[in-house]
């Protein structure tokens, strides 16, 4: 028998999409990089395959620069308008604002960043291992 669904806030519980087309409701999320390397740890065994579906809402600019080494991120803007901002591999930068509706793509490998003009919301569909991050 096929569990029952309940509407979950995908701001407080993301979703990891696993091996075998799965799909789980995660942890409350609590905003800060233990959750994250709990996450890796829980899913270590889908490798590169795994994705983590989160949404999340800004008021600053990021403070870091992230890259995903294994896989592509979807960057799904919901609310407001962000810039994202690319370093791709010749050291060249590359930007773009993204307005509710619109999504970009941050290739396996591109560090990337984003600026807030006010409040902005998204939502990131992650290729989450080997994540790292860097001081802006």
């Amino acid at each position: 028998m096929a569990a029952t669904a309940t509407a979950t806030a995908l701001s407080l519980h993301p979703i990891h999409l696993g091996l075998g087309a799965s799909a789980e409701v995660e942890p409350a999320f609590s905003g800060d990089l233990d959750w994250y390397q709990a996450y890796s740890q829980r899913h270590a065994g889908d490798g590169a395959e795994g994705r983590l579906v989160s949404s999340h809402s800004f008021s600053q600019s990021w403070a870091m620069w992230e890259m995903h080494p294994l896989g592509s991120e979807v960057v799904l803007c919901t609310a407001g308008s962000l810039t994202l901002h690319q370093q791709l591999a010749d050291g060249s930068l590359h930007s773009l604002t993204l307005t509710p509706g619109q999504y970009a793509i941050n290739p396996p490998g591109v560090w990337h960043t984003a600026d807030v003009d006010g409040t902005a919301s998204a939502v990131f569909i992650t290729a989450g291992q080997g994540t790292e991050h860097r001081p802006r």
